[in-house]
């Protein structure tokens, strides 16, 4: 079984309707909040240096930009 990208798993989360934050970038490195799609509570997050997520979030701060 493979690890899921951290791409796969910021737009898995995106497709389901779950809410992200961008809670620190860097010019390597981001952490985000997985928040829930009911009121926005914190459920989890993500950091990576990944350079295809931070491609991927840009300059976006929220799923919702």
């Amino acid at each position: 079984m493979t690890e899921e990208q951290p791409v796969e798993t910021l737009s898995r989360w995106s497709g389901s309707g779950a809410r992200w934050r961008v809670l620190h970038r860097t010019p390597t490195s981001i952490t985000i909040s997985l928040r829930r799609c009911d009121g926005g509570e914190e459920v989890d997050r993500l950091t990576s240096s990944d350079s295809d997520l931070l491609e991927w979030v840009g300059d976006r701060v929220s799923s919702e930009d």
